[in-house]
């Protein structure tokens, strides 16, 4: 018998029964229209663990077939799912839908209501644990030059793979929110390292 590790195994990236991009760029209104509703979203998390057709979707989330497979076609039209493969049942073809890519990554400035919805979104999706240790959120100001906040967003990007790439199993989805962003902050004036 194998001893077990403290640690879990990590998920083979490509352990997915459909392949897949590692990012896809989303930077037209009419992908963000399409990633800014809750049911088109929970319909991508879902098809990070596999393939579905709208019939297993529509029972996991518990909505009609027909509002889920409206919710496919959006996302489809938006270039974020595709069909990875079909299967024939009986006189029907089952369609399963797939992710065009792991990580969604917004580019550019795209017009709406809400350019921060996802963030907002994921925060009341966050639910409060009876043992107090989660939801875990913190929050630090620094003047720091760009390209070190550049840096430090792509190690967040990293983490976040990291999270998806965990072992699935338990009863609850979690959520991982990061974040490096300019704000409108005072600082003490000064040249790079001169802190007088």
């Amino acid at each position: 018998m194998t001893p077990r590790s403290a640690e879990p195994e990590p998920v083979d990236r490509h352990a997915l029964d459909y392949d897949l991009d590692d990012v896809v760029e989303a930077s037209t209104n009419e992908q963000m229209k399409a990633l800014a509703d809750d049911t088109r979203v929970d319909i991508l998390d879902l098809l990070l663990e596999k393939a579905a057709t709208v019939s297993q979707l529509a029972e996991v989330l518990g909505k009609p077939k027909g509002t889920i497979g409206y919710h496919a076609k959006v996302l489809e039209r938006a270039g974020m799912i595709r069909v990875v493969r079909t299967n024939k049942v009986r006189a029907m073809t089952e369609k399963y839908y797939g992710r065009v890519g792991r990580t969604i990554k917004f580019v550019g400035h795209v017009e709406s209501d809400d350019p921060l919805w996802f963030v907002h979104d994921a925060l009341r999706a966050a639910v409060i644990v009876e043992d107090g240790r989660l939801p875990m959120f913190t929050s630090r100001m620094a003047r720091i030059p760009l390209e070190h906040a550049v840096a430090f967003s792509e190690r967040i990007v990293e983490l976040a793979e990291e999270f998806l790439e965990l072992p699935r199993g338990g009863d609850t989805v979690y959520g991982f929110l990061a974040g490096v962003y300019p704000t409108d902050r005072r600082s003490f004036g000064g040249g790079d390292g001169d802190d007088s």
